[in-house]
């Protein structure tokens, strides 16, 4: 798949240059090369566009590999379990989706559908890799291998009361067929629940490490709003959640036709240069941190997109051991461009470092209680915080 200078949206051109171009990053976050890899592993350089019409910021590169399929690490997150079952208690009781029919479009391995059953749905899901859902029927869960092709894709057990997609649609290199094929499986005044990154909050923090490979698109709470018009739904409700990472939208679907795309008007160019000063500064901070505890003495907690594309921009290799993570299937490979080994956490003992600097985004916090309480209590920490770094 060629890489695409028209809007997956809305099909308007992008403005004629890219808002940034970063180089050498890698090529996928999920894709994390073993020692055997290394050699046929480079970096890719990343072209970040903004759509005339509609405004949305998305990338021109082709989509990952395995963009079908959903590969999560937050199902180890005590505190994103425990959001997750209020937030979907409230839904179902406050849209009274009690008993109901309710599809999880991209399920992963059931670790958020075994939450909606436990609220009270008849809860099921849809994941394109049948290792996924093999793990799913384990559980016990209800899940089918497939993905939503086109407007007019037939789900098993169609139609559904409603649906949730979580954190997949900006993955996407065909959003709207999947939004629509997902409308066609649902009953008249269907309800949904999609959620994206929010790209509100990276433009307002300056959040520079966000973009990778893996998103394709970078909703801001307008644009999410434009999509989903556009393809079949009114939205509800739609809100900042989970520290504000996610945009979070209840929608309904709509019974008219939706709007023709190419009505839209021309929307402003955004202005990216504030990116590139703060990662000059971040740079300067992590060098700084890294020089003050001693060259290759210092590691890095998290192997998430993330923290792979701090790793990249701020050029680290070489100058940490190494990089921690709490999901089995990251440890014992490397990252991305940059071949940093990613070790389990129990290496905090085996192989101590002087310093870490936790780079999990929204789990900071909770990642920094881990290490003080069962690591080492005398370990220096640094959170990377949306000005810079912290020194906790």
């Amino acid at each position: 798949m060629a890489k695409t200078k028209k809007c997956r949206i809305c099909g308007n051109d992008f403005f004629n240059d890219p808002l940034l171009c970063y180089k050498n990053m890698p090529k996928a976050a999920q894709y994390l090369p073993d020692k055997n890899a290394l050699k046929n592993d480079h970096g890719i350089d990343l072209e970040v566009y903004q759509c005339s019409g509609c405004g949305l910021v998305q990338l021109s590169n082709k989509p990952v590999p395995y963009y079908k399929e959903v590969i999560r690490a937050a199902g180890i997150s005590d505190e994103m379990m425990a959001f997750r079952k209020r937030q979907f208690a409230d839904l179902l009781e406050k849209y009274s989706l009690k008993g109901k029919k309710v599809i999880e479009i991209g399920c992963g391995c059931g670790e958020y559908l075994s939450i909606m059953r436990q609220a009270g749905a008849d809860a099921c899901g849809l994941e394109q890799s049948a290792e996924s859902v093999s793990k799913c029927v384990e559980k016990g869960l209800k899940a089918d291998q497939g993905f939503i092709q086109d407007n007019f894709y037939k789900l098993e057990g169609a139609p559904f009361n409603a649906f949730c997609m979580l954190n997949f649609l900006e993955h996407l290199p065909d959003p709207n067929s999947i939004l629509k094929g997902i409308s066609f499986n649902l009953v008249g005044g269907g309800m949904g629940l999609v959620e994206v990154p929010n790209f509100d909050m990276i433009l307002r923090n300056n959040l520079f490490s966000e973009f990778i490979g893996d998103h394709l698109l970078y909703f801001t709470r307008d644009t999410l709003n434009t999509a989903l018009k556009l393809n079949g739904f009114d939205i509800i409700e739609c809100n900042e959640v989970w520290h504000n990472y996610i945009i979070s939208a209840v929608v309904k679907k709509n019974s008219l036709m939706p709007s023709k795309v190419k009505t839209l008007g021309k929307s402003e160019r955004l202005d990216l240069s504030h990116f590139n000063k703060y990662q000059s500064k971040l740079k300067a901070e992590i060098e700084a941190f890294i020089h003050r505890n001693g060259n290759r003495k210092v590691a890095i907690w998290g192997a998430g997109h993330q923290a792979l594309a701090v790793i990249a921009l701020t050029k680290l290799a070489g100058k940490i051991r190494y990089v921690v993570d709490s999901a089995a299937f990251k440890q014992g490979k490397y990252t991305p461009a940059s071949h940093i080994p990613i070790v389990k956490p129990d290496t905090l003992r085996s192989n101590p470092v002087d310093a870490i600097i936790v780079i999990a985004a929204s789990y900071s916090d909770e990642v920094a209680k881990i290490i003080q309480q069962k690591y080492a209590a005398n370990i220096k920490v640094a959170i990377l915080r949306d000005n810079g770094l912290e020194i906790i």
